[in-house]
């Protein structure tokens, strides 16, 4: 893994942000290979219900980088629910051509700071392997096993 070549920062999103995050969501949904069919339309009305309720996004960006004008360059977002306790670690994503860069890891150390927290929860696919490994170089521990049952028809 490669330094960052910049540094990071996080800024928090706002519901006017529900459009840009479900597009992120969906890109995030297709790495996992989550079984998740919703639309762009849907995840946006998801992301805004969740942004309307106990759920903050935040979006990590390039401190050094403009991109159209005066705009930070977006890294990445997460959304958090800072009710629970723990808090709950919902989405992380980072874009799939800024990875292995170390953003990933830079961008929880601030996430973690500007939640005022040491400790934080999340849920990682069991076929995201890609994922699991991330999380456990950044020694997150395994504290459960989420199983389903789907009977056959």
């Amino acid at each position: 893994m490669t330094q960052p070549q910049t540094q990071i920062s996080v800024i928090p999103a706002t519901l006017a942000d529900a459009e840009k995050l479900a597009l992120l969501n969906k890109q995030l949904i297709e790495d996992e290979n989550h079984d998740n069919p919703m639309t762009v339309d849907q995840l946006t009305e998801r992301m805004s219900s969740f942004l309307s309720g106990d759920y903050s996004a935040i979006f990590c960006v390039d401190e050094n980088q403009k991109t159209l004008g005066k705009n930070k360059k977006i890294l990445g977002y997460a959304l958090v629910n800072k009710t629970t306790n723990p808090i709950y670690l919902r989405q992380f994503f980072i874009f799939r051509d800024e990875r292995r860069k170390g953003y990933g890891k830079q961008f929880l150390i601030k996430l973690l700071e500007s939640l005022n927290t040491d400790t934080i929860d999340i849920e990682v696919l069991a076929g995201n392997e890609a994922g699991k490994a991330f999380w456990l170089s950044l020694n997150f521990k395994p504290i459960s096993i989420y199983i389903r049952y789907e009977r056959e028809v």
